[in-house]
């Protein structure tokens, strides 16, 4: 195994916990952002001549491959300067595919917020990082936004980019990062991007496939470490995961929802219509702001279980070599 590497992921994960995303800085997120955009639209241009989840599928395999090598060039670059420069601006280019602390930032804003009442602001906070409605909401449903939101993004935010950086480096988590940004853009199944956005939906199914199993796994083992309920966790991610339409995301969202003796799932609503998502867990407890604590925890624990365990196979590897 590559020391350089395991140097390399580890500082990029000590620089996000403790940086996170400097706003002075352009995020790689916002460039990958601009550039589908625009390459959808112009790719749009073609749908009379051409299908639109083969249009789709171009439209990945450029944001994809661009995202790959253009990482790789930057990376070739500085290595022709100095490894060393090299090696901190690969850091720095994981560090950004990462974002255990600006979801642990998110959740303690919201959790402020309804501790002091503030429902209102807490609705339009929520709505940050929500692509469902949240006017309607009451205090339980902005919790279970947020529960389920930290929750999912637990593989999202931080197993699968740091899973796909251990395995092929910057560029490899910069491969996912891109590949989750065009699902979060166009991985809808709206009128409008249920056949162009079908490329986008799978690749990221496919990608977050293992991390997400690996997620559900280190939850049991944190809600264990936090005495929560392990037991539950397991047994709710067996019984419930499969219900949610994501086959990645059911997996985090049953975990967190049976280690803390809540139901999330229920009524959402998109653009005023409401739409029923399965029920997860069972409702022992009614969700409280102290839930959103805990998801943190959970957080916060799977993701320090994760480099622990990761350092541990890395030495014990390098050793023995």
């Amino acid at each position: 195994m590559d020391q350089y590497l395991y140097w390399q992921v580890i500082a990029a994960f000590l620089i996000d916990l403790w940086i996170g995303d400097p706003k002075q800085l352009t995020h790689p997120v916002v460039l990958i952002g601009k550039a589908i955009r625009n390459m959808e639209t112009f790719l749009r241009r073609f749908t009379f001549h051409f299908s639109e989840r083969l249009l789709g599928i171009i439209l990945v395999i450029i944001i994809v491959g661009s995202s790959y090598g253009l990482v790789w060039l930057i990376l070739f670059v500085m290595n022709q300067v100095h490894l060393w420069l090299s090696l901190l601006v690969g850091a720095w280019l994981i560090s950004t595919t990462i974002a255990t602390k600006g979801l642990a930032d998110e959740g303690k804003k919201l959790f402020s917020l309804l501790k002091a009442k503030e429902l209102e602001e807490a609705k339009k906070q929520v709505g940050y990082i929500v692509s469902r409605d949240t006017d309607h909401m009451d205090e339980s449903e902005v919790i279970r936004a947020t529960v389920e939101t930290i929750a999912e993004n637990i593989v999202d935010a931080v197993i699968s980019p740091l899973f796909y950086a251990i395995l092929g480096g910057p560029a490899l988590a910069m491969v996912y990062r891109a590949a989750n940004t065009l699902d979060s853009m166009c991985g809808y199944k709206n009128e409008r991007y249920r056949d162009f956005g079908f490329a986008s939906a799978r690749f990221d199914d496919l990608l977050n496939y293992i991390p997400a199993r690996i997620t559900g796994v280190l939850i049991v083992l944190a809600a264990w470490l936090l005495q929560l309920d392990a037991k539950k966790s397991l047994s709710i991610w067996f019984r419930d995961a499969h219900l949610h339409p994501s086959p990645n995301s059911g997996i985090p969202e049953a975990s967190v929802a049976g280690a803390l003796h809540i139901r999330l799932g229920g009524v959402n609503i998109y653009f005023g219509q409401p739409k029923k998502r399965a029920y997860m867990g069972d409702d022992l407890k009614p969700l409280q702001v102290e839930h959103i604590q805990q998801t943190i925890q959970l957080l916060y624990g799977v993701s320090g279980i994760f480099i622990g365990l990761y350092t541990v196979i890395f030495w014990s590897l390098y050793f023995t070599n």
